[in-house]
């Protein structure tokens, strides 16, 4: 069993943040070219497979093992964790802004400890229900939450986000008491694209659209790539390299913990939002980012020893 080093697992959450935060304005810029959620998302499971399958190989290839009783946790962490939820975001962002998306899809923080109790019997310390809200109040105050003219739609794909990323938690926690983290992102990954090659018309894809060159956009207007390039970089580092950092922090810390800490996600999106795309952000998102970092401080020092 791997030792518990929560310092680490905070680092590991919050640079997977920062990465994911980055992936907000990349996903808009690509999608901005026509190219659709569903096929980023498949792209993105498929790339992290893929690396993952190529890491093991070379560095453990007993990994690949899987117990009978572990498919179960692999199948449900992989469908439900993965695939419906990187759609699920997916969806919420071409409906919604990406802020208001991030903001909803992060109340995910508030159902994993309450499905931690009611679930497993998990004995939570009162002190992170106070970082919980102060994460929550930050949210808002960085979103700046305007309910008008919100699309039902967006909101809808929002709240299932925030439904599968309750599980990708959990079971992502619980999954990785027997598995290491490599393997497991093998799995759930490859489970990701098999799911979305049955479910979606791959076949249809217009392939020309990944070779046409895209401007950045923004404040990066003047620099222009090919989409293949922005995909790459969205496989690797908006992907593999994030997703890696999540699970492994998921070793050493609970479900509660990383998700407070991956809420820094949504800071970082807005930040990236105004140095890349020009976005603004006010004194009062800043005031709300601090609350956000606060929250996330507080509900460390809440854990309890496991």
């Amino acid at each position: 069993m791997t030792k518990k080093h929560p310092t680490l697992g905070v680092i590991y959450a919050l640079v997977g943040a920062l990465l994911f935060g980055i992936n907000a304005s990349t996903s808009k810029v690509i999608m901005a070219t026509g190219v659709s959620g569903a096929q980023i998302v498949l792209f993105r499971s498929f790339a992290t497979a893929l690396i993952a399958g190529l890491v093991l190989l070379a560095t453990n290839r007993q990994a690949f093992k899987v117990q009978r009783d572990q498919w179960p946790k692999l199948l449900v962490f992989g469908v439900i964790g993965v695939a419906l939820m990187q759609w699920a975001y997916s969806m919420a962002v071409a409906n919604l802004q990406v802020g208001i998306a991030l903001l909803i899809e992060y109340t995910a923080i508030v159902w994993v400890p309450i499905a931690a109790m009611l679930l497993f019997k998990e004995k939570i310390r009162a002190r992170i229900w106070i970082g919980v809200a102060l994460v929550l109040a930050g949210l808002v105050v960085v979103s700046k939450l305007n309910l008008d003219g919100l699309s039902l739609v967006g909101v809808g794909f929002a709240f299932l986000a925030s439904a599968t990323l309750t599980v990708y938690f959990i079971t992502g926690e619980r999954t990785q008491k027997s598995r290491d983290s490599m393997s497991t992102l093998f799995y759930t990954m490859t489970i990701s694209v098999v799911f979305w090659l049955i479910f979606s018309p791959w076949w249809q894809f217009d392939w020309a659209k990944y070779g046409t060159t895209i401007s950045l956009g923004g404040n990066l207007a003047g620099i222009h790539v090919t989409a293949w390039l922005l995909l790459v970089w969205l496989g690797v580092m908006g992907s593999f390299v994030p997703m890696m950092l999540s699970y492994k922090a998921l070793t050493h810390l609970s479900a509660t913990g990383v998700g407070i800490a991956s809420t820094a996600e949504t800071v970082f999106a807005f930040a990236f939002g105004l140095l890349w795309l020009g976005e603004q952000i006010s004194a009062v998102q800043l005031i709300g980012g601090a609350l956000v970092m606060a929250g996330i401080v507080l509900s460390q020092t809440a854990r309890n020893p496991s």
